[in-house]
């Protein structure tokens, strides 16, 4: 496993384990097999509603509470800063944790600038070790950080071989704020996994044409966070350190770049209505 730096220092594992659209029924289970394959950082949010299972498992797994990663996004329409800091703390007693690695606005609320205020204020409380954003794009985004005292450390926003998002990368990285993939492996839309150019990179490496796509994205310092319930599928995601793509290899997979989300949201990015 390869950690990124986060801008508070905090080191974060670049591939770790989302649980979007896992039913909360199979939720525990997924993750323990997660972390018995050798994940260390599980992806949930309260719009999942399986942010209780997810800190069973974590209870369950025996491993240590600070060797886990563990992020979660708020997503309450413009509450106030009083309610933003109860809405996170709510997440916790959910999962049963003291505090959370990360915690995102899952996309923009309509009054940003006060949840952000409640965020920066429950890391100083101890309860949130690092603070971020996702679904945040120019507009939103420089909104919220032009007068932040604290700069997002995470961006999660789709990004994938046929969306590259390669303005947004280059913003963020401006601004030290760290690029988080939802959606690695575009949903299996486009047929990624059988994808001629994919597999023609992977056949190279004895690799998969999933496993191109998240090496493609890791290789560029982006965090992704693979969904699978299969645990054989959560192995093969997390085998993907032991190969490097070429330069020509990376640009022949630069080229898949459509330059549109296949996801329905906005690529200029869910613009709140006051």
């Amino acid at each position: 496993m390869q950690n990124v730096k986060l801008n508070n220092g905090i080191e974060m594992p670049i591939l770790g384990y989302g649980v979007y659209m896992v039913d909360p029924s199979i939720t525990e289970r997924c993750v323990l097999d997660a972390l018995s394959v050798g994940y260390r950082s599980l992806d949930t949010a309260q719009y999942y509603e399986n942010e209780a299972m997810v800190g069973a498992a974590v209870r369950a797994s025996g491993i240590p509470r600070d060797e886990i990663f563990i992020t979660s996004k708020l997503c309450q329409t413009r509450p106030s800063y009083a309610q933003a800091k109860e809405n996170v703390k709510g997440s916790l007693r959910r999962m049963k944790l003291d505090y959370l690695d990360l915690m995102l606005i899952h996309w923009p609320m309509g009054n940003d600038s006060d949840i952000w205020l409640a965020f920066e204020d429950l890391v100083k409380e101890g309860y949130l070790r690092s603070i971020g954003v996702s679904n945040f794009y120019p507009e939103t985004y420089e909104a919220l950080v032009k007068n932040a005292s604290v700069i997002p450390a995470v961006n999660q926003i789709e990004t994938h071989v046929f969306y590259q998002q390669r303005p947004m990368v280059e913003l963020m990285a401006r601004y030290g704020t760290a690029v988080e993939s939802w959606g690695p492996l575009a949903e299996g839309l486009n047929g990624i996994f059988s994808h001629p150019a994919l597999m023609e990179v992977g056949n190279a490496h004895g690799k998969t044409a999933a496993q191109v796509a998240l090496r493609f994205l890791i290789q560029q310092g982006i965090i992704v966070i693979p969904k699978s319930v299969h645990k054989e599928r959560m192995i093969q995601n997390m085998d993907v350190f032991d190969f490097e793509l070429s330069e020509d290899e990376m640009a022949a997979v630069r080229r898949l770049d459509t330059g549109h989300n296949l996801e329905g949201w906005p690529a200029d990015a869910l613009r709140y209505n006051p």
